[in-house]
């Protein structure tokens, strides 16, 4: 069931009042997931059913995408904030350290949650963070023309690319490894909500200087990673078993940056697997 919530964030001026959209579905031990940037909530759809069956599923947009609104004038589109925001979400949905998954900038906010002893298990598909110098640039290049493209192109154009699998290929093959699987109309949403993302730049910027350095102890970690990922290359995944020695890494073959429609059941099984 999708909801919005209001909730107070503290800040040091004060609480300030943040609003956030999700979806709630299923029974069982809670599972939050986080999308990455520029994305929004419906890219854990193919996931969501397999894993309602055995998880309540609580599926978010982060603030400035999707259906959220941006963060208040005075807080900052950064990962501290970002991790406030979401604890609160959860202490305003009565989740008591739930289990989280998160992909790209997900997995870098679920890691940031998992370090801080917020969440009972981490699931982290291809998580930012863990990129040298060039690789960050790369990425960053690679998401800023993605969305530059979104913006110049006209809703009916991209309507119509959306209709074939080639077209669909076009729009979405820098984050899909099988573009041909995502339906036309998660496509053509999708592609707007890159394009109408009002915290992409800020997130973005945020991000320059972000790298995660620190372990995660004294929790489950799994971090997993596509073998056809363009955007966050695959060597991430060996840094990230470096940082946080204890993590599960775990090879998602044929998946791309997002591999949630890649393979549905294999990421269903990270994730129900890396929250037991």
């Amino acid at each position: 069931m999708s909801a919005t919530v209001s909730f107070p964030v503290p800040t040091p001026d004060g609480p300030q009042t943040v609003t956030v959209s999700y979806a709630r579905v299923g029974r069982g031990e809670p599972l939050l997931l986080l999308h990455g940037i520029g994305h929004h909530r419906q890219a854990w759809d193919p996931v969501v059913d397999i894993l309602a069956t055995e998880r309540e599923v609580i599926a978010v947009d982060l603030p400035g995408f999707g259906a959220s609104p941006s963060l208040p004038a005075g807080l900052a589109h950064d990962l501290s904030t970002t991790t406030a925001v979401l604890s609160a979400l959860c202490e305003t949905l009565g989740l008591d350290r739930p289990h989280v998954a998160g992909n790209s900038l997900g997995g870098l906010l679920a890691l940031e949650l998992g370090r801080e002893k917020r969440v009972r298990s981490v699931t982290a598909l291809s998580p930012a963070g863990f990129w040298s110098e060039a690789e960050r640039r790369y990425a960053f290049g690679v998401l800023l023309a993605m969305r530059r493209i979104s913006q110049r192109m006209p809703l009916p154009l991209v309507e119509r690319l959306a209709r074939s699998a080639a077209g669909r290929a076009a729009l979405t093959s820098t984050i899909y490894a099988r573009p041909a699987r995502r339906s036309p109309e998660a496509v053509v949403a999708e592609t707007r909500a890159l394009a109408g993302a009002t915290g992409f730049e800020q997130t973005l910027r945020a991000g320059g200087a972000v790298r995660f350095t620190d372990d995660v102890p004294g929790i489950p970690v799994t971090v997993a990673w596509g073998t056809r990922d363009l955007v966050l290359v695959r060597r991430q995944g060996v840094r990230a078993k470096q940082i946080i020695p204890r993590a599960r890494l775990v090879r998602l073959p044929g998946c791309g940056h997002c591999p949630m429609n890649d393979d549905p059941a294999l990421v269903a099984r990270v994730l129900l697997d890396g929250s037991r």
